[in-house]
Order: C-alpha cells, then structure tokens, then sequence
C-alpha cells in the first residue's frame, strides 16, 4: 500500500511540473511579440509622435506642404540653402523654419531634421542602446561625450517611452527604405 501512495503522489507531483511547465510555455508564446507587430507598433508610434513633421522633406501642393514619399525620414536635404534667422530675429527669440519643415533657426542656433531611415548616413549603423540614449539623454547619437539635441527635437517628452516603445520605434525606423543624405551639422547661435 505504502509503495501505491508514493507512486500515487509522484505521478501527481510530475503532473504538477508538467501542468507548470507548459502553462510557462504558453506565457512565452503570448507575451513574445512578432517581429510584424513590433514594426506596425513602431510605424504607428512613428506616425502619432509627429516624426514625419520634422524629419521628412515636403513638397508645396494647392492645400500646402505633404511629404515627398521618396525621402520619407530622411532629414533635411543636402544641398538645400540653409536657413538662417537674422542676429536680430535671434536675440528676440523668433523662430524661422524651412519651408519643408526640415531645419529652424532660432536662439539655439540653427538644427536640421537628421536622417532617421536605415541607411549609414542615417540611423543605419546605430544600436538601440544608442537609439535608447538619444532619446532619454538628449545627446547626440546617444552618446555621452556628444553635444546636446536642439529644438525643435522634443526628446524631453519622448524620454518618458517605455523601452518596448523605444525599441519598436528603432526597429521600424531600422526597417524603412535607405535614403542616403548628409545632413549639415548644427550651427550655434549667432554672437
């Protein structure tokens, strides 16, 4: 009888670990997020947080600026002239944007949009640590020894995403068509 209890009571303990194990087995599936579902999370957060605002080139149309498809995320133009405020609209705290919405000048100096698509001139040869810096740090590339992010860039309020937002945002911007620009280097204020 004694030998029966026992086997009675492993057989229960191994149903027990079994029940545990596939129930943990279940929780990696749901809680796993697909890499097609992190891209439409990231496209998503791209959309609702304005990226497109400042980091992709318009084109002027009857109902005014509508962004120029082909250069989706690609920061300001190359070659485009660069804007400027006057010292004097500096001093006053005015604020002069591109027509395309892509570079402002202002007390800050003057910023352009960066490229954010996947491309080497661009966010291409990034990590997300670096990704995940820049955003929560407002430092350059996300790294400590670069200069500060400028306005219009408000990554004071993106530094609040979780880091599962962060990461979708990165993949998404990691998957987007290559677009190679060099965008010009901030410019300080004038004295």
């Amino acid at each position: 009888m004694k030998v029966f209890i026992t086997i009675l009571i492993l057989a229960g303990f191994v149903g027990l670990l079994n029940a545990c194990n596939s129930s943990q087995d279940k929780g990696t599936t749901t809680n796993a997020v697909s890499k097609d579902s992190l891209l439409t999370r990231g496209k998503y957060l791209v959309t609702v947080m304005g990226c497109n605002d400042c980091h992709s080139p318009k084109k002027m149309g009857p109902q005014g600026p509508f962004l120029d498809t082909a250069l989706l995320l690609s920061g300001y133009p190359a070659g485009e002239p660069l804007p400027a405020a006057t010292p004097e609209q500096q001093k006053k705290g005015q604020v002069v944007f591109t027509p395309d919405l892509t570079a402002a000048s202002g007390p800050w100096g003057v910023s352009y949009a960066a490229n954010i698509t996947s491309d080497a001139t661009g966010i291409g040869n990034w990590t997300v640590e670096q990704f995940r810096n820049a955003l929560r740090t407002g430092r350059f590339m996300g790294l400590k020894e670069e200069r500060m992010m400028v306005p219009p860039m408000p990554w004071q309020d993106f530094r609040n995403l979780t880091d599962a937002d962060i990461d979708a945002v990165f993949a998404y911007l990691k998957s987007t068509k290559p677009v190679k620009n060099v965008v010009p280097g901030y410019q300080p204020p004038v004295k």
